[in-house]
């Protein structure tokens, strides 16, 4: 898994970089940042295009 395929990963405009939208506890937060989390719990596959396909 890869944060860059997320569809909760999206560019904060505010602090001009990307972040999660996942509201992370502090040992989350430390796992992430640190490299010491292999999958994500929260990953969920984003595709710009899915979401067109709901709106139709």
């Amino acid at each position: 898994m890869n944060c860059e395929d997320c569809m909760y990963y999206e560019y904060d405009e505010e602090y001009e970089c990307y972040t999660c939208l996942m509201q992370l506890d502090e040992d989350e937060m430390y796992r992430f940042v640190h490299g010491k989390t292999q999958n994500c719990h929260y990953f969920k596959a984003g595709d710009e295009y899915s979401i067109v396909r709901k709106q139709n």
